[in-house]
């Protein structure tokens, strides 16, 4: 199928029960009461883009957040069956869903199947119950392990199981201990991140005020490089700087994010990236754009818009103007674009296919990029290989190094 006519689709479920320390996600505590009119602005929101979009195939989906798991069965299959109306979803289609392990059941992780997810993701975080305590997680390590085996006996052949590592003061040997139990349960997919501090976020406010140390990057690096050898000699194919499979188990979803491709975000504070492409030799424009952060405003621009009168599905610069619930659009330009694939792409252990990549703007790498590239493979941070541009082992750790040379001015 041509890349043009591909779609992926991502949903934002806002609501959590707790809000992490670390997290800076548009997420919500307290919020319950929404769910039920948040869904009706989902599917609503869905059926407004089906009009402009009803000749794309939806190839993955994902349900991200906040906690998508404290959303009652009965609100995901109507998520589910309004997203079956309004797009045309690939018969083996991704469906992804992000849960809590302390949200959930076998009963409703059988629901989960049943609805047509086939893919989960559990935010384990760490295997010790006071890491667990310090991030405000609210599950337990045996809960963790024990959703993990509930998701298995549900019939789930595709787990994701998310780490943190690097917290303060974290001692490199309960780190080892973490990943040993992940090891062990036998996931199709693990993710491993460093523990960043951002702005505005619970943690950052405590580390400012020296209540807490912050994260030491002269342990994490060791940490990385350990859990690198560990992983490949458990058998995992290491296929993003985080991210680690079972053969021919990636995450398709987020090889959309990686290649650059296209997707509908769906929900308060969810972005989209449409559009951007050669035709003709002259460059058509793409969009990135963003719903509103807040649910309710959210919950009430969906409905004006679905009020109006005079909605424009002319072209995809007029849908954006038209759509209340979009709060935020940003042109993409050549420069910008062959930016993004570039530093994008490089996150991936297969890195950035060279002629694919004149192929998609009508220039070559070494025209656009030719200086930034000799000067960071001397540096011994970029290599190629095989018709491709690629990170080497060492420039992982370095890898903001490279991409802010790449930045479009």
């Amino acid at each position: 199928m041509p890349a043009d006519e591909r779609l992926s689709l991502y949903f934002h479920i806002p609501f959590c029960t707790l809000k992490c320390s670390y997290c800076d996600f548009n997420s919500y505590a307290g919020i319950e009461s929404l769910m039920h009119p948040f869904v009706d602005a989902l599917c609503e929101e869905m059926r407004l883009w089906s009009r402009f979009m009803s000749d794309r195939r939806v190839e993955t989906v994902f349900f991200g957040g906040g906690t998508p798991s404290l959303l009652p069965l009965k609100e995901v299959e109507r998520i589910v069956g309004a997203m079956r109306e309004a797009f045309d979803l690939e018969p083996e289609a991704e469906v992804s869903f992000e849960a809590n392990p302390g949200t959930v059941d076998g009963d409703y992780l059988r629901g989960l199947l049943a609805a047509g997810v086939n893919r989960i993701s559990f935010g384990v975080q760490s295997f010790h119950d006071d890491e667990l305590t310090a991030l405000d997680r609210i599950h337990s390590a045996d809960e963790a392990k024990e959703a993990y085996h509930w998701a298995r006996e549900a019939g789930f052949e595709r787990i994701n199981l998310d780490f943190i590592y690097g917290l303060s003061e974290q001692p490199v040997e309960r780190w080892q201990a973490t990943l040993e139990q992940a090891i062990a349960l036998g996931p199709e997919h693990l993710s491993l991140y460093a523990l960043t501090i951002e702005e505005g976020t619970k943690l950052a406010h405590d580390i400012e005020r020296g209540r807490v140390p912050g994260p030491d990057g002269d342990v994490q690096a060791p940490m990385y490089e350990w859990s690198c050898e560990r992983m490949a000699q458990a058998g995992y194919r290491q296929y993003e700087i985080s991210n680690w499979c079972r053969p021919s188990k990636e995450c398709l979803h987020n090889l959309v994010y990686w290649r650059n491709g296209e997707w509908l975000g769906l929900g308060p504070g969810a972005h989209s990236h449409l559009g951007g492409k050669m035709e003709d030799g002259r460059w058509k424009m793409g969009w990135r754009f963003a719903d509103v952060y807040s649910p309710k405003q959210y919950i009430g621009q969906v409905k004006d818009t679905v009020e109006r009168k005079d909605l424009d599905l002319g072209d995809l610069r007029a849908v954006l103007s038209s759509i209340r619930q979009v709060a935020f659009v940003e042109e993409q330009t050549v420069e910008m674009e062959m930016a993004d694939t570039a530093i994008l792409s490089l996150r991936l252990n297969e890195g950035l296919d060279v002629k694919g990549f004149r192929g998609r703007f009508g220039r070559s790498l070494d025209d656009v990029y030719g200086p930034v590239l000799d000067e960071t493979a001397s540096l011994g941070l970029l290599e190629y290989q095989n018709g491709r541009v690629r990170l080497t082992e060492r420039a992982r750790l370095l890898a903001n190094e490279v991409f802010v040379r790449l930045l479009a001015d």
